[in-house]
């Protein structure tokens, strides 16, 4: 429902991507400092962090121009938007299209700025490329694209145009792997490491780290959701941080030797050795729906199928790897963005949610 009349004046978001990590902790912030926020997806979620919330396929223009028609007043659009398709071009044709479908559907209103989130393949490449180039560590906001397709590239430029073409400032912002609670977020680690955790205590699996022996001792680093939303909204609120692109991460390091005996212990279980080789969760997990449902029922969870919970795939990319990731912030370090967060209680924090809401035991 929309409640316009509630803040009168306060600045107006489009969030695109409402059910993912980013939109969704995004949409939850700003509505917290009082801004009026419209979130757009493709369906109709029933606990969408809005004010006033668009259903539309930005893959069909048609239906987007209809979708967006009365969308006069937005001030800010924030894109946290993307689609997994079988290839890189593909990727960029899909990925392009919904941002250029979207920007051809907005109105004519007091946009002000436009913010993409996007994320480390910046530096790493598209997944059938990944970190062939042997990038360079910390990973700079200075650093040139690299050559070849990248769908974020594709997805910068259409921002760039569409800034230039309507006279408004924009951002990009880079997080690496992002922990937070997004049920049926396609790339979700914190969700994934509790439930498998629950199930290697549930069955007596040994709680084994699932990658590469290189990830294992590298230095590291996450992005939790949360402090993702919190650049957007001091990018958007501070005239120095106009057309720049920042990373975006806790601000710790730490290894996964250390993260992983921490991860443990919240969930009372021991460190099993590292065998020396990646132990992939998808080859681990792959009937693990039975004993999850058995869990469910036993624990009196809510009925979520563990697909949906789980992006094993996507946390065996980031665990697979076999060179160490971390970030540099300089951009918006040095123009007065200092929140921090803490990576062990970022996790806690997912988990907590997760137990509170019955989604785990």
């Amino acid at each position: 429902m929309d409640k316009d009349k509630i803040r009168p004046g306060a600045p107006r978001a489009l969030i695109a991507g409402a059910t993912g990590l980013s939109g969704r902790y995004a949409a939850r912030l700003f509505r917290s400092k009082g801004w009026h926020v419209t979130t757009l997806s493709r369906g109709t979620p029933g606990d969408t962090e809005s004010d006033r919330h668009v259903a539309a396929d930005l893959m069909d223009p048609a239906a987007v121009v209809t979708a967006l028609a009365g969308l006069t007043d937005i001030t800010h659009v924030f894109l946290c938007i993307w689609s997994m398709q079988a290839n890189e071009a593909e990727n960029v044709r899909v990925n392009k299209a919904m941002l250029v479908n979207l920007f051809a559907g907005l109105p004519t209103g007091p946009l002000r700025h436009i913010a993409l989130v996007t994320g480390l393949k910046h530096y790493l490449g598209p997944f059938e490329a990944y970190a062939s180039g042997k990038p360079y560590t910390p990973f700079l906001e200075s650093q040139p694209r690299l050559p070849g397709l990248n769908f974020y590239y594709d997805q910068e430029d259409v921002v760039f145009a569409e800034a230039q073409h309507r006279n408004v400032t924009w951002s990009v912002h880079r997080p690496h792997t992002m922990i937070g609670v997004a049920l049926g977020n396609a790339m979700n680690m914190g969700v994934t490491l509790a439930i498998y955790a629950s199930i290697c205590k549930a069955t007596g699996r040994p709680f084994v780290f699932p990658g590469s022996t290189e990830q294992y001792n590298a230095t590291i680093d996450v992005t939790d959701a949360a402090i993702l939303a919190e650049q957007l909204h001091w990018a958007v609120s501070t005239p120095e941080a106009a057309n720049m692109p920042f990373n975006i991460v806790n601000g710790d390091v730490f290894r996964w030797t250390w993260l992983w005996a921490q991860i443990a212990d919240y969930f009372g279980l021991a460190v099993a050795p590292h065998p020396g080789r990646p132990t992939p969760l998808v080859a681990q997990m792959k009937d693990a729906g039975p004993v999850w449902s058995r869990l469910v029922e036993a624990h009196d969870l809510q009925a979520w199928d563990i697909s949906k919970l789980a992006s094993w795939w996507h946390s065996d990319a980031d665990l697979g790897r076999t060179m160490e990731c971390f970030t540099d912030m300089t951009n918006s370090r040095t123009r007065g963005f200092t929140s921090y967060s803490s990576t062990r209680e970022s996790f806690y924090r997912v988990f907590d949610e997760l137990r509170k809401t019955r989604i785990i035991p």
